[in-house]
């Protein structure tokens, strides 16, 4: 997910802040490497983590840097073709990364609040997406130790975007079809341009 601009809520950035030419270089070089609209991982459910064991710890490490060079708020396994459970994700700068693995959203407010949200996987894509504003999700950390996260406001919503990754949905299907349209003609022109 893209952070946004005004600090709505959104899992990847809407503008991202000017950047030096050597940021803007590992942001492309981060882009290349998270799977585009169009790959069929990304329409798959994952499956569950049974091993935490170094490897996983790796890739959350790396999904962590990955993340930060795309200039994004949180990642999902299935975005760079790895069809685990698990996401990281910082909604503050000064926020520790967090990883969830194989998490699940045991109770979500029956308010809820329509956003602008982007995505690392459809550049240049923003549609309006409905969601409860506070979840509560059980999850597992790095090491398989369980954990609960009560979140609201951008938190919630950047939980739940990464949830629907790991479900093989995306933030045009969940957007109407006016605005999927635009997101499509979106694609089309951002296709070629990494």
């Amino acid at each position: 997910m893209l952070p946004d601009s005004e600090t709505t809520a959104s899992e990847d950035q809407l503008e991202p802040p000017p950047l030096d030419p050597a940021a803007l270089e590992r942001r492309k070089a981060a882009l290349r490497q998270i799977r585009r609209f169009g790959d069929p991982v990304l329409k798959s459910r994952a499956a569950e983590v049974d091993a935490f064991n170094e490897a996983l710890g790796n890739e959350i490490e790396r999904m962590g840097l990955l993340m930060n060079d795309a200039i994004g708020v949180g990642l999902a396994a299935t975005q760079v073709g790895t069809l685990r459970r698990f996401f990281v994700y910082r909604v503050d700068e000064e926020d520790e990364l967090r990883a969830l693995v194989n998490p699940v959203i045991e109770w979500a407010s029956d308010e809820e609040e329509s956003s602008e949200e982007g995505c690392l996987s459809l550049p240049d894509v923003h549609v309006d997406v409905t969601r409860p504003i506070e979840v509560r999700v059980t999850a597992q950390d790095r090491f398989g130790e369980e954990l609960t996260i009560e979140a609201v406001g951008l938190e919630a919503r950047v939980i739940q975007h990464e949830i629907d990754h790991l479900d093989g949905i995306l933030i045009i299907d969940r957007a109407s079809r006016s605005q999927r349209r635009e997101a499509m003609s979106a694609l089309r022109e951002f296709d070629g341009s990494l």
